[in-house]
């Protein structure tokens, strides 16, 4: 039932928008971290205990990094800002190496609007206006910049940046790149399908990616996770 799900939901992304840049344009080992709904493909041959990950948008799901963990023994730094995603990840027995920030990622260090899901029943929120959420329900979050999270951290590298923040994820890119943390692997989940455009948005941050120094290595069957690496780690 699951692939059946997965090859209708490819089938539909492909007939509203062209999937053409999300094809892989570089070859490496990868493997699937976390379950269907969370994961993300990663080279794992690049990642150790010495490893920095960076997972922004947590939800109520840490598949994704506990399988980093489990598998690599690395440190894991979990961010987001909606009020739900705080109060699952204060009631779960989470891994010792897994560090919750209870803010998001955005383009300037702020409090900002977040708009709750339209779905009570739903968890991730997001500050970008789409079909998802809704103005009626609404909260004050804190955000920060790429450059202040590492600054306050004191990171200079982050072996994996994952991010799935809804809808969010194009506006935060020139930040990312802009800044001199060095970043292996940079993992998003593109929400093309919450906005109502002629284009899908990720055509645009994929030129930025390419020309940040970074490739497309692996793909989700949805086209929506899409993973990338720095050029320099990849052999010739």
């Amino acid at each position: 039932m699951k692939k059946i799900k997965k090859k209708i939901k490819k089938a539909l992304i492909k007939l509203t928008y062209p999937v053409s840049h999300l094809k892989r344009r570089v070859y490496c080992p990868n493997k699937w971290y976390g379950n269907d709904y969370a994961g993300f493909y990663v080279n794992p041959n690049i990642i150790n205990d010495k490893s920095i990950v960076y997972s922004f948008g947590i939800g109520e799901d840490i598949s994704f990094d506990k399988a980093m963990i489990n598998n690599h023994n690395c440190q894991v730094f979990g961010f987001d800002p909606t009020p739900k995603s705080i109060n699952w990840v204060k009631n779960q027995n989470i891994p010792s190496n897994f560090n919750f920030n209870d803010f998001g990622i955005g383009v300037t260090t702020e409090d900002t609007v977040f708009y709750l899901p339209l779905n009570e029943e739903h968890v991730s929120g997001s500050v970008e206006k789409h079909i998802n959420v809704t103005e009626r329900r609404k909260v004050k979050v804190h955000m920060k910049s790429f450059e202040d999270i590492t600054t306050v951290l004191g990171h200079q590298k982050v072996d994996v940046l994952k991010m799935d923040i809804e809808g969010s994820e194009y506006d935060t890119i020139a930040g990312i790149l802009a800044s001199n943390v060095i970043i292996d692997q940079i993992l998003i989940e593109f929400h093309d399908r919450f906005f109502d455009t002629k284009t899908a948005k990720s055509i645009k941050s994929v030129n930025q990616l390419k020309e940040g120094g970074y490739e497309i290595f692996a793909v989700s069957d949805s086209y929506e996770e899409v993973s990338f690496i720095r050029k320099e780690l990849i052999a010739d």
